[in-house]
């Protein structure tokens, strides 16, 4: 038997037409546009510093889908093909797509990546603006990015590092969506995951 339909009450009692008890409802609360989940990599409070010299957090990119890989600009192995992997992606997106996107390289080397060595490196490379950054922080903040990245490296001599090779699509909301591993490997599935993430909401 329906009294009032669908209406509800805010405080507890009996329905004013048939006197039954008003029993709470449980409704499913969807995530508010600006909150950020659990998983987001916005609730890092680190700060870190652009090739600009620019200091920021990474709530800062909230809106954004983010492309992102750990490098080091000294590197002579395995970054230069990371680099060459990440241009491939942002070639193959159509133009309108950058401008919700952007394509970051965080250094695992913030000693030697300096803001002005990460500028020299992004201009080197063609990669100076939009949707090119270049980040570096502490070594702990780094340490603590690798390890929600899942990217893990070691130093193994004055200049060389060993690393993970792996690229990360970060949706708008800062929740990863997916990560292709390897090097030259096939980036249908990551240019996939970041067209979807671009359209969504």
């Amino acid at each position: 038997m329906e009294c009032e339909g669908d209406k509800t009450y805010d405080e507890p009692g009996s329905c004013p037409v048939c006197n039954m008890d008003l029993v709470p409802v449980e409704k499913e609360i969807a995530l508010a546009s600006d909150e950020i989940s659990e998983t987001s990599i916005f609730n890092l409070t680190s700060t870190w510093t652009d090739q600009n010299g620019e200091d920021l957090q990474l709530e800062e990119l909230k809106g954004d889908v983010l492309v992102m890989v750990m490098i080091y600009t000294s590197c002579k192995a395995a970054c230069p093909r990371l680099v060459a992997d990440m241009r491939n992606i942002e070639e193959r997106l159509p133009k309108n797509a950058k401008d919700n996107l952007k394509l970051v390289f965080v250094s695992i080397d913030p000693k030697t990546d300096t803001p002005e060595r990460l500028k020299a490196f992004a201009e080197e490379n063609v990669m100076d603006k939009a949707p090119w950054l270049f980040l570096r922080s502490s070594e702990d903040n780094t340490r603590e990015f690798a390890a929600v990245m899942a990217v893990n490296y070691k130093k193994i001599s004055p200049l060389d590092f060993s690393h993970s090779n792996i690229i990360s699509v970060f949706n708008k909301r800062g929740e990863m969506m997916f990560q292709q591993e390897g090097l030259g490997v096939n980036s249908d599935a990551t240019v996939k995951h970041i067209e979807e993430a671009i359209a969504s909401r």
